[in-house]
């Protein structure tokens, strides 16, 4: 997704809910805004350049633009497998999404990348809390928490922050979404007594990307309203 009025935002794509993509388009639009759903699979690594050529495309036909400002990787899907079950191509594929994905992502982006731009990883509360089910995509999220660390270093000199936020047990469709029991499982496991909603997650990355909030830097947030402490 690319959005933005004063500046630009790359965040996301339309790959797997394109009608809803499409409807934040016609809002940010309605209001005043500019923006485009561009699709893209993360866990295809070949199709970046052609991805990468038309952000170029669009930042200069739609926000008369050679940069963008932020860019959040928040790709993901959920896979609940004990360890003794995955198989070779499960775990690629969700190594491809959670881990390769942004690399390469990040980096054939980066020369699109204004100076003083911003980052922000989507991790996990799971590369916290061991979750019986879960190992190849916890694993996975926590090398992306570390690697958010050396995008802080190594971009540092072009002014680029790098942050990560860990969301808990949110209300989303990831691995099927919650049923009754799963739900009241998780609740109880969290000091807020409920599951979060994909806004309080959403409200956090504006946070981060804030001028407030600019001296922040190579951190990983959670936010899961005390999901097992």
């Amino acid at each position: 997704m690319l959005g933005g009025n004063a500046g630009s935002v790359l965040s996301g794509n339309q790959h797997s809910s394109p009608d809803k993509a499409e409807g934040v388009v016609m809002e940010i639009t309605q209001s005043g805004g500019k923006a485009v759903a561009l699709k893209l699979d993360v866990g295809d690594i070949g199709a970046f350049p052609a991805f990468r050529d038309e952000v170029a495309s669009k930042l200069r036909s739609v926000f008369d633009r050679e940069d963008f400002d932020y860019l959040v990787n928040n790709a993901g899907y959920g896979l609940f497998n004990p360890i003794a079950t995955v198989t070779e191509e499960q775990f690629d594929g969700l190594f491809n999404v959670h881990l390769k994905g942004p690399f390469f992502l990040t980096q054939i982006l980066l020369p699109l990348m204004a100076d003083g731009g911003q980052i922000v990883n989507i991790t996990s509360a799971t590369s916290r809390v061991a979750t019986a089910g879960v190992a190849p995509y916890a694993s996975f999220k926590g090398g992306l928490e570390v690697l958010t660390r050396y995008m802080a270093k190594e971009f540092g000199e072009r002014g680029i922050r790098a942050n990560s936020i860990a969301p808990g047990a949110i209300r989303t469709e990831l691995g099927g979404g919650l049923n009754d029991e799963f739900e009241a499982m998780l609740a109880g496991q969290t000091a807020l007594g409920r599951v979060g909603e994909p806004e309080e997650i959403g409200g956090v990355v504006a946070s981060l990307l804030s001028t407030e909030n600019r001296w922040i830097n190579a951190q990983n947030i959670e936010v899961s309203g005390g999901y097992i402490i």
